[in-house]
């Protein structure tokens, strides 16, 4: 570490050194800039390699690596987003962590609960595979920084949510309500928490921040008559989640169906 900070010390002052003396040269002569030229150089893992960092980094890269990878729990089958046309294994998981969780969270600081989670299918980056689940696994699902939020929604802005999916035709995660899609394309039998969908209502609903600030076109979200930023990244929900189960469940519910 002494050495690392020699060395530092003096490539200061050499390059303190370059710039007196290019400023004195130039002050000395006339110069015109003509032409500007570059060239690529590439950056092999040999070239960027310098044994004394890597030396020096290397205790903290195995102490990382160690916390990332020590198992938290077990997946029973593999779980992605591809495996459905309204809703995936992966996703119903997602979305029924974020209330579970969040709820922990948004009962304690507003003594409310969250009705229903809507996320983005895109958020989700990785697959859950079959067998031991780690931390890594959370961060290579979620490797975004996204904080949990609850927006407080009416009952018509609800109704706009579930034309977004059936607009859509993505397999969004959702979780706390279920509907039918109509031959029309509408939303029919909207049941949140196993009740049906009052418009003169406020519910919370539990999303990403980069959702509810507009993200993927859900402009409903910004009509909220208030939100909460739980200050709980998505990432640690999943974490915290895998930590507190053995083996995870596997939801077979089915959330969206079609006449």
């Amino acid at each position: 570490m002494v050495k690392l900070k020699k060395y530092n010390g003096f490539l200061k002052l050499f390059v303190i050194f370059l710039t007196l003396f290019f400023i004195t040269s130039c002050s000395q002569k006339n110069y015109n800039l003509t032409k500007i030229e570059g060239k690529q150089l590439p950056i092999t893992e040999k070239d960027a390699e310098t044994p004394a960092i890597e030396n020096f980094i290397k205790p903290y890269r195995d102490h990382i690596n160690k916390d990332l990878d020590s198992v938290l729990a077990y997946c029973p089958e593999t779980l992605d987003k591809s495996t459905g046309k309204w809703q995936t294994s992966i996703g119903n998981l997602l979305a029924d962590v974020c209330v579970e969780r969040g709820n922990i969270v948004f009962k304690a600081r507003e003594k409310k609960s969250i009705d229903l989670c809507f996320l983005n299918h895109g958020g989700i980056r990785a697959i859950l595979p079959k067998g031991n689940v780690t931390t890594r696994t959370a961060y290579e699902i979620m490797p975004f920084e996204n904080n949990l939020v609850v927006i407080a929604l009416k009952g018509e802005q609800i109704l706009e949510m579930t034309a977004y999916i059936i607009k859509e035709k993505k397999p969004h995660p959702l979780s706390g309500m279920t509907f039918t899609i109509a031959k029309d394309n509408t939303a029919k039998n909207i049941l949140i928490q196993g009740k049906p969908l009052d418009v003169n209502k406020i519910y919370y609903v539990a999303t990403n921040d980069y959702l509810a600030n507009g993200g993927d076109s859900m402009t409903f979200f910004a009509k909220g008559v208030e939100k909460f930023d739980l200050n709980y990244k998505l990432r640690n929900v999943l974490i915290d989640y895998f930590k507190s189960v053995d083996t995870i469940p596997v939801a077979k519910d089915i959330r969206i169906t079609e006449e």
